[in-house]
This record gives structure tokens, C-alpha cells and sequence, in this order.
């Protein structure tokens, strides 16, 4: 086992991480860029999800370096893809002419921006890139990390002494390996006070993971997958408020429950330039087919598509039959294994089973497209979406009160004087581990505070995605990939600031002026820190 040093340690490299690599690398900080996988993106790349954005988006409402990814996906479309005339000229350029997004697309080309981007600080060796590296053991010393002992694909281990520590893993795995103060699962309605908080806390009540994959479609044409081990087991199984199981299109609303039929209609005709998200449509994401579509072959010369390719996370693969972290690893890894099963299962019965508006079952020529997901066995993504974190113990924790539209009404979100960003979406809460349903709350434009950033204790640790201060209902919205992207800027941003300064972070939020010195540094570097007055939402 060798020994290195440097100055900043972001684990994990997906958005969070990507962000607070690039922001700390920007004030001159040495770091190190862990991923788990051989992919950085996370939820964009190697979980193979289109980003889920609010609907000013295009307008306002993120970071200037998370404006600038997306507007690096269209730019490389237009270099080095078939676009049509009309797509080309395209001001909101949408690959997919997806309902979910307005920037629809392959994850690989998210890869390719993000690895672009990266690639002058990594020429300086500013940052250094560690893939297929995982964290399994820290070194403590009080109220500080020490060291990060991490393991490679191969089992060689490598031990990194650091001044600052970013954990922006997809799961938190920093925190119980480093002792920090942390929570997981649904807290109790006495600890937050939140109207859809449990009587009693749920540690293991999580929101389910989904295993992603791309499809297109060729009549005619037979690309079934031989149907999965756990086939019968998911077929059969009942689902709360699934009346027809859970592999079916007739699938609960999420904001009412009620069920309602879904369709697929593979390759529809139609110009994609009149097709995207329309937020106030209830109906936005009946067709399954464009919901998530991440390529629209009306968007491309013709021949160069000669099938739509659409994005598979739909609630027929929700994986809700237990966590895949806090339990034992065995556990853990059969959670993960079904996870898969689940999806696959999916598939085959889309391809056999399912009714089709013409009267008859099954789509055999959908075909699985594991070459733009990263080649796995199976076929599917490298790792399952994973919508909840271990989540810290943190200065200042949201709770559903300070950002639900049904509580907070006309008169927004709570306004935090330690702003650090802002973010958007509603409070989206599938349904989860413990047997609860969808719960799917209202939620008014809101601020990403600074104290949710911080631990509770530890002095130079910092939480750089899915795990910062939220609780189970609030995360339901943070955890959203501008919002993360915005976290672990921020958190890259404090680590350059404080080492600056020889300051803690809580020094820096509980510093009026200091405060204030930091929120125009991030004004500067082009986090907005506060909302416009918007009405109607």
C-alpha cells in the first residue's frame, strides 16, 4: 500500500463531484478526482438518466459552469453529429425531443463535455483523475480527517494524506468510514415537524434505485432477451396501487395515486421541433416512448438514425425491495442483483408480454442498446440511479416546512442569509423501501443554504452532493443534477476560500462578513445566489 499526498480529496465523480473538482482546481488547489466506475457523470453518464431540470432552465435558475455543460452538449451535437437544417439552427437544441428535458441526449456525449472540460486542469496536474478507486477506510483525528485509504479494480490499495475532504459519493461512503455524524432513511415527524414525515423514524425507508438502459425499435425484427430468473417473481408480485402489478402500463399517478394507463408507441412520427417538456401538461409522461427519449431520428439527416433511441426510467423498474446501503453487504448486493433482474424483466415483458394498441403483445424488435450505456454484460447502465443518500448530520438541515408550496404559499421559501445557489423541482418521492407510495409534494423555487454543506463537527469535511443537509421528504427535491451540480461547486469553492483564509467553514457562516465576502466570490464565479420574482408556478 503506497502513500500520497495532495490538498483536496473529491470522492466521487459524478455531478457533485465533477463541480467541486473543477471549482476547487480553479482557485489552485491539487486535487483528486475519485469514481467508482471507469465513467465521471454519475447520474448523467454511467447511470444513464437525462437530467431532470426545472422549467425556467433555460432561462435562469443554476450555475454558469452547469450552464456551461449543457450548452457543451449542444455544441458537440452540432460538431460532430447529422443534425438537420432546422435542428442545427435550433437555438434550444433537444437531440431527444424528450418530454422530460429540454436537453435530451446520449450520456456518453455528457461524458465527452465533462471529460473536455476537466482536461486542462488534469494537463496542468491540477486534478488527477483516480477511476474504479473506492473509499474503504479513513483516518480520523479528532475533529479532522486525516487520510483516505482507497481501493482500485484490482484490489491495490493507495492511502492519500489531505487538508480538505469532499464526499460527493452517490451514497455518502465517506461519512461512516471517517465517523461523521450522519442519518439515513426517513426521520420522525417529532425530530423535523414535517407533515409527511413518519410518527416514528425509518432508518431503512429509502426511495428506490433503477437500473437504466437505452432501447430502439426495428419491425420485423426479433432482439428478445431470454427472460430473466426472477421473470414470474416481479410479474406476480402485487404493488400498492398498482392494480395490474407492477410490470404493466396501468401505473399509479404520482400525485394522485390513482391509476393511469401508460402507452408506447415506438418511432412516432411528428417534427420533433414541436416536442419537448410542457410542465403543466399532467399527462407529460404517459408516452413512454418520448418521455425520455434521448434521440429523435427527425433530428438527424436522414438514414444516419434509422430508429429513435429512448431512455428507460420509467416507474415499472422502481427497485423498492430493500436499500443498498446500511445493511450487510450481502444484503446490499442481492438488492442490486434484483435491481437488475427487475429491469431486465422489464424488457422481456415489453418484448413478449406487453399490449399493444393494435390489439396484439409484445414489441420483439425493441432492441437493448448497451454499446451507449458503457458495454456492460447485461446490457443496462453501470449503476443503478441511486435517488437517496446517506445524508449528514449538517449546521442547518431543510425540512419540507421551509420549501413546500402547500406550507409556504405566496410568500416562497424560506429566505437563508448563508444562500448559496438555488434550485427548483417538486418534492418527488417514489415509492420507497418501507412500503410507502408515491408522495409527490408542490415545491416553491428555493435556496441551497450554506449549512447544509457543513457537518455538525467535523472541520474539513465537506458534503458535495446527494448527502448534504436534507431530510427523507426534502431530499426528494435536492437531489436533482443542477442542485448537486451547485452543491459541489460550492463545496469546491469553500475548500480554495478557507485555505485561503485559515478558517473553518462554520467560521465562514457564522462570520457576517466573511459570509458576505464568500457570496461574492461565488456571485463572481457565476452561482446565482437568489431567485427573480416568479409567480404561477
Amino acid at each position: 500500500m503506497t502513500e500520497r499526498r495532495a490538498q483536496v480529496l473529491v470522492l466521487g465523480g459524478g455531478v457533485g463531484g465533477v463541480a467541486a473538482a473543477l471549482a476547487a482546481a480553479g482557485r489552485g488547489l491539487d486535487v483528486v478526482l475519485t469514481e467508482g466506475t471507469d465513467w465521471l457523470g454519475g447520474v448523467l453518464t454511467s447511470q444513464a438518466v437525462p437530467p431532470d431540470e426545472h422549467s425556467w432552465i433555460e432561462q435562469f435558475g443554476c450555475t454558469a459552469s452547469y450552464r456551461a455543460v449543457r450548452d457543451g452538449v449542444r455544441a458537440y451535437y452540432r460538431a460532430h453529429y447529422p443534425l438537420t437544417p432546422a435542428a442545427r439552427a435550433r437555438r434550444i437544441l433537444n437531440p431527444g425531443a424528450g418530454r422530460v428535458t429540454w436537453l435530451c441526449h446520449e450520456p456518453r456525449v455528457t461524458l465527452a463535455v465533462l471529460e473536455s472540460t476537466l482536461a486542462p486542469h488534469r494537463a496542468a496536474g491540477r486534478i488527477r483523475v483516480l477511476l474504479e478507486h473506492a473509499p474503504v477506510a479513513a483516518d480520523a483525528d479528532g475533529d479532522r480527517v486525516r487520510a483516505v485509504t482507497l481501493r482500485d479494480a484490482g484490489g491495490d490499495r493507495v492511502t492519500v494524506v489531505f487538508d480538505w475532504f469532499v464526499d460527493a459519493t452517490e451514497t455518502g461512503d465517506l461519512l461512516p468510514l471517517c465517523g461523521a455524524e450522519y442519518v439515513t432513511g426517513a426521520e420522525s415527524r417529532k425530530e423535523t415537524g414535517e407533515p409527511h414525515a413518519p410518527a416514528a423514524a425509518q432508518p431503512l425507508n429509502m426511495q428506490p434505485i433503477s437500473v437504466c438502459y437505452a432501447l430502439d425499435h426495428f419491425d420485423g425484427e426479433d432482439h428478445t432477451v431470454e427472460r430473466p430468473a426472477d421473470y414470474l417473481r416481479f410479474r406476480q408480485a402485487p404493488a400498492v396501487d398498482w392494480p395490474e402489478g407492477q410490470l404493466s402500463f396501468v401505473a399509479p399517478d404520482p400525485k394522485t395515486r390513482e391509476p393511469v394507463r401508460r402507452t408506447l408507441r415506438p418511432n412516432p412520427d411528428g417534427d420533433p421541433g414541436r416536442i419537448g417538456p410542457d410542465y403543466t401538461n399532467p399527462e407529460l409522461d404517459r408516452d413512454l416512448w418520448l418521455y425520455r427519449r434521448i434521440a429523435a431520428r427527425g433530428n438527424f439527416l436522414p438514414g444516419a438514425y434509422p430508429s429513435d433511441i429512448t431512455l428507460v426510467n420509467w416507474p415499472q423498474m422502481d427497485y423498492w425491495g430493500g436499500p443498498v446501503f446500511e445493511v450487510p453487504a450481502e444484503e446490499a448486493a442481492g438488492h442490486l442483483r434484483a435491481a437488475r433482474q427487475l429491469s431486465l424483466s422489464l424488457l422481456h415483458w415489453l418484448q413478449t408480454e406487453a399490449p399493444r394498441p393494435d390489439g396484439g403483445t409484445g414489441w420483439p424488435g425493441l432492441r437493448l442498446r448497451g454499446d451507449l450505456v458503457g458495454d456492460t454484460p447485461d446490457g443496462l447502465a453501470k449503476a443503478p440511479y441511486v435517488r437517496e443518500s446517506r445524508r449528514i448530520r449538517a449546521e442547518y438541515t431543510v425540512v419540507e416546512q421551509d420549501i413546500a408550496l402547500d406550507v409556504r404559499g405566496e410568500h416562497g421559501a424560506v429566505s437563508y442569509p448563508d444562500t448559496v445557489g438555488v434550485g427548483c423541482y417538486r418534492i418527488d418521492l417514489h415509492p420507497s423501501t418501507g412500503g410507502d407510495p408515491y408522495i409527490d409534494i408542490g415545491c416553491c423555487p428555493y435556496q441551497l443554504p450554506l449549512g447544509a454543506l457543513v457537518p455538525v463537527r467535523l472541520d474539513n469535511l465537506l458534503a458535495g452532493g446527494k448527502n448534504i443537509g436534507t431530510t427523507h421528504v426534502t431530499n426528494g427535491t435536492y437531489r436533482m443534477p443542477p442542485v448537486e451540480w451547485n452543491a459541489g461547486e460550492v463545496a469546491g469553492h469553500l475548500t480554495g476560500f478557507c485555505a485561503g483564509r485559515g478558517v473553518p467553514p462554520r467560521a465562514v457562516r457564522a462570520t457576517p462578513a466573511v459570509l458576505e465576502a464568500f457570496q461574492a466570490e461565488l456571485a463572481d464565479a457565476g452561482v446565482e445566489l437568489h431567485w427573480p420574482r416568479i409567480t404561477g408556478y
